[in-house]
Parts: C-alpha cells; sequence; structure tokens
C-alpha cells in the first residue's frame, strides 16, 4: 500500500503543471465510466460530545469533565457509482485508528486539582455508503457535497472487562457505533488519475457509554462520537 501511495503521489506531482494549461481536459470521458476505484489515506482528529450526570453526590471532588481531543488515522478501500453527471454513490470500506480523551479534573484536600486523562483508543471496522453531489467540470476542477451514514465496528473494544479487576480506571464505551458524515471536497483531474482533496465530519449518532457506575463513567450521562477528517482520495 506505502509504495504504491508513492508512485501515485509521484506521478500526481509531476503532471501538476498540466493543470495550468489553459483549455486542456484531463481524463476527458472520465464521468462516461459506470464505475470508478481507488483508495484514500486521511488524517482525524477525534473526541467526544458528552452529558454530565446531574446527580454529583456519588463524588463531590469532582470539578468537571473536558474533551481532550486525540489525532489519528484512516485507510480505506473506495469504490464510486456513477449515477448521474452530478451524483455519485460511494462505498468506502476501511479502518480508522481512533484515539478520544476526557480530561477530569479532582479536588484535591491540599485545595489543589487533580487532572487525570482518561483515553479511549480504538482500531473501527467501518463500512460507509456516501451520496456526493460534485458541480460541473471547470477544466480540471470540481467541487462537491457529500453526505452519508456509517456503522463502524470497533475490533479492540474493552466491552467486556471487568472492571473490578481494572480497579474501575477502564472508560468502556460499544464495540458497535453508527455515525452520519457530512463534508466536501474538490475533484483535481490529472492525466493519470483523479486527485481528490476532502474535509468532513462524523457525528455519532447513538450513546456508546457503558455506564457500569465506575470511576470515570458515573460523572457521565452520555458519550457521544464526533470526528474531523482531512482526506487525500486517488481514484482511476
Amino acid at each position: 500500500m506505502s509504495k504504491q501511495l508513492v508512485i501515485w503521489l509521484l506521478l500526481g506531482i509531476l503532471s501538476l503543471p498540466t493543470l495550468a494549461q489553459t483549455g486542456r481536459k484531463n481524463l476527458s470521458s472520465f464521468d462516461n465510466k459506470r464505475f470508478h476505484f481507488g483508495f484514500i489515506v486521511s488524517g482525524n482528529s477525534s473526541d467526544f460530545r458528552f452529558n454530565l450526570n446531574q446527580d454529583t453526590t456519588f463524588n463531590t471532588s469532582l470539578y468537571g469533565v473536558a474533551n481532550a481531543p486525540q489525532g489519528g488515522f484512516n485507510l480505506a478501500l473506495l469504490a464510486s457509482l456513477n449515477m448521474s453527471r452530478h451524483l455519485k454513490l460511494r462505498f468506502v470500506p476501511g479502518l480508522s485508528f481512533q484515539d478520544r480523551g476526557l480530561m477530569y479534573s479532582f479536588g484535591q484536600s491540599s485545595g489543589g486539582v487533580n487532572e487525570i486523562l482518561r483515553r479511549t483508543e480504538s482500531v473501527n471496522l467501518d463500512v460507509p455508503l456516501l451520496l456526493k453531489i460534485r458541480t460541473d467540470r471547470l477544466t480540471n476542477f470540481a467541487a462537491y457535497a457529500l453526505i452519508g451514514a456509517k456503522y463502524s465496528r470497533d475490533m479492540q473494544s474493552q466491552e467486556d472487562v471487568n472492571q473490578q479487576l481494572q480497579n474501575d480506571d477502564i472508560l468502556r464505551i460499544q464495540s458497535s457505533n453508527f455515525s452520519m458524515d457530512l463534508g466536501g471536497g474538490i475533484d483535481i483531474f490529472l492525466p493519470f488519475f483523479k486527485l481528490a482533496f476532502e474535509l468532513k465530519t462524523e457525528i455519532g449518532l447513538i450513546n456508546v457509554l457503558i455506564q457500569d457506575d465506575s470511576n470515570y463513567a458515573n460523572p457521565l450521562e452520555g458519550l457521544k462520537t464526533r470526528s474531523y477528517i482531512f482526506s487525500i482520495c486517488f481514484e482511476g
């Protein structure tokens, strides 16, 4: 995968000067094909949307909980069905390596504050279905919007971990999740393939918190995932 990525990047860089040639349309028959395939490399920043439990009697020393976004990356394959000149249906199965954190602030008897970071590390198998709405081509460029839904399965979930054996130190979340994807990007038609730069957000739709009365789950009423993703797409 890495060798192929380097080759495609080199081809793209070498062909960039042709974009400046006015009136020359690369891949002129690209939109006439029914199917297109490729791959996507992405970077992500992930966190939680959460609600605090209004009942604070379980821990009077808790001052608050704050998001601590963490970075990760995604690798995916791309299959695109050309439905019309402006509509494409995309199937983008892949893996996402996502890390999220919550910072808990506890008061100390000495008057200070003790901050504890609790992280959840996920390796997700993602199965998204996206609708791509694209503008007409302007020579070798086109803009597009994305909307769709995704199912994710965390393959290293700690859903079944026994908290009593871990001293209540794990913030557990469900292994299955559903999310909505919203975003947009720019298509660049190069002589040998289509390159795209894409920005989107993934908004979790279900509460993934496992409320097990642990020290770090108790302050929370619910957790929903959120990710911001920047992608480079290669499509032939």
